[in-house]
This record gives structure tokens, sequence and C-alpha cells, in this order.
């Protein structure tokens, strides 16, 4: 991965981003994109849309979201401790035991997530696992006015986990899912400034995603695309206890993940698979026979509806601090993706027949 991407992928991953709280990241993100882009603006709820070859025939939405599962400040004690809910879906089998980072007016604020010694659980205990309500967070605070000085309700909270790489070009971090995405819509607009692309190109990093597809399906609206591609993270299953027979067989470094299914147009699909082969870039395909849970599913339905595809990057341990993705997957999503709208023109041909 050249140098100046590595380095924006490293800053993204490091920002604090959870749903509703996508300013950090977001404004990093303008910031990069916008010397590749004709404009960039952001809308009514937070999203950052980019606009390349603005009056182009037909548009193209190209959605990544920049927001990423965390927790939020509920209530803090009189003895200064931080009692959380989640934003997004956590796993509570992980959470206790993580340093977290706290994004308070004044800056962040580390803490960790507290819960007795296992010395101390009692055997029926140890056989469930702790409600989120029973978990806190610790400051360190003295008691509550010291605690409610520092932050105030609802804040946010991340685990205090940034980017690092492992053997093998692989990166790992938390919010993967999906600032992963975000990045590499950033790369495809980087790619096609370069190039003449004759379609309009709007790259969305989406916002809310994890808590209901609500960035994309705002913005999807507000830019009426003809063709809508997200870009997601997808389970890979080439670790243990993952069940290929239901999950299919995804692996990680493989390529980009090629979506087949009703929430994706297929002549798309036939045209994302074409460029792939063509291009000599390695790709593999899921089969989904129903929603995405993406921001696909909200494209595909905006006003009178949208030709969408779906293009997803291999990733292990999905909303835990550990995510893993390989960065030629990132790298190889970009090219498939500014390849796909280079192919595009106002001839091309939609509808399935």
């Amino acid at each position: 991965m050249r140098k100046e991407s590595f380095d924006f992928l490293k800053k993204l991953m490091d920002t604090i981003s959870p749903s509703g709280f996508e300013d950090e990241a977001r404004k990093l993100w303008g910031e990069r994109t916008q010397k590749f882009a004709d404009e960039v603006n952001n809308d009514i709820l937070g999203n950052s849309i980019a606009v390349l070859n603005k009056g182009g025939n037909p548009k193209i939405m190209l959605a990544g979201h920049i927001d990423e599962v965390g927790f939020m400040v509920k209530y803090i004690n009189k003895e200064g401790y931080i009692y959380f809910s989640t934003i997004g879906g956590l796993d509570p089998h992980i959470v206790p035991g993580q340093r977290v980072w706290i994004k308070a007016q004044k800056g962040r604020v580390l803490g960790v997530i507290g819960r007795k010694p296992i010395h101390l659980i009692e055997s029926d205990e140890r056989k469930n696992v702790t409600k989120i309500e029973d978990l806190f967070i610790d400051i360190g605070a003295k008691d509550e006015k010291e605690a409610k000085s520092i932050l105030q309700i609802g804040d946010p909270a991340v685990p205090a986990a940034g980017f690092d790489e492992l053997n093998n070009d692989l990166g790992v971090s938390r919010g993967f899912d999906n600032k992963g995405g975000a990045f590499v819509i950033s790369e495809t607009l980087r790619i096609l400034s370069k190039s003449n692309p004759k379609a309009s190109v709007y790259g969305v990093a989406t916002v809310q995603e994890e808590i209901g597809l609500r960035g994309a399906k705002t913005s999807a609206y507000g830019v009426s695309p003809d063709i809508g591609i997200a870009v997601d993270l997808t389970f890979s299953t080439d670790y243990p206890s993952i069940n290929k027979n239901k999950v299919g067989d995804i692996k990680i470094g493989k390529g980009p993940v090629i979506a087949r299914g009703p929430n994706i147009n297929p002549k798309i699909f036939d045209l994302l698979v074409e460029v792939a082969k063509k291009e000599k870039i390695p790709y593999q395909i899921e089969g989904i026979s129903r929603g995405t849970g993406t921001d696909a599913n909200v494209i595909q339905l905006t006003k009178s509806g949208v030709a969408t595809g779906l293009v997803s990057i291999p990733n292990r341990y999905m909303h835990s601090p550990v995510e893993i993705v390989s960065l030629k997957d990132l790298e190889n999503v970009s090219k498939l993706l500014s390849a796909f709208v280079m192919r595009i023109d106002k001839k091309t041909d939609l509808i399935p027949h």
C-alpha cells in the first residue's frame, strides 16, 4: 500500500466514531478526500458526500459507513463508577477487562471496564455472561463529583485499541467495520480523479449504519443515484469455529467479496465479476438470500429503486477490538470499484431481463 494511503488508514482507524458521534472520523475523511473530489459536503444527518464529475451521467453512489460500535455513558454513581449501554451490537462475553477511551468535551479519558476477580466469582456466576448493565467503567475518579467534572452523561466510548500490523500484510484494529469501507471509498475517488469517468460519482461516508442503516437511507434519498454500491465488511470463514455450511467459504487475502441475491441488481453483479476478471483482480462470491443488513439494503429501495451492488472486505472477529483485514483486500476493492465506474456510461442497461 502506498505510504500516504497507509498513513491515512492508520489515522482513520485511530479516530473515535460510534454511531451518532462520527465527527472526528468524518472530518479526517473529508479533509483527505477533498484533495481528489470536486466538492465535499456534509448533510443534516452527518453524512460526508464527496462529488467527482458532477453533472456526469449516470449518477453512481459509492457508500461506506464510517461509524463503529461502542459504548455510551448512562449513569455515574456516588463512588464515581460509570455505568454504560452499548452503541450497536457488541458481544458481552468480551467486554469485561477492556480498556476504553471515553470521548469527553476536554478530550479522551482512559478507563477500564471492571469486574471482580475470578477468585471472588461464585461458581454459578461463572456459567453466565455478565449483563452489560452490571458492568462499569473505572476512570480512577475519587467520587461522583470528580467523575462528572471530567465527563458527562451521553459521552461515547470505544475500546482503547488502535491499528497495528500482523504477518502476511494483515491489519488489526477495532472499527475496521466499517472505517475500512470508508477508507476504500476515499481511495476509489483518488484513483478515479486521475481518469475521466463519464458518470458522476458520489462517494459517501455514511453515518449511523450500526443502529439501522440511517445515514445511507437519507443520503441515498438526497443523492438519488441511478447506481448504488455499498462497501462493507463481511465474515471471513477461514478460522476455527465458523460453520461454512451456514456462512459460506470466504477467506482473508483472497480478494473482494461480491454479493449475489435479491438485494443485488443482477446486471451490477455480472458487471462487477466481469470487471474483476478483466482486470485480473481476485474475487469471491457471497450468496445472500435476503436483505443484506448493509447500506445496500436501503439504497436499493430508495425512491423508485436503485440498481444496487455490494462489495465486501473479508474480516475476522467482527465487532471486537481485534478485527483483522488484509491490506491487499482493501487495495483490490478500490481497484475493482474504480474499474467498474470507468465501465459505466449513459448507455449501460441495468434493467433486469
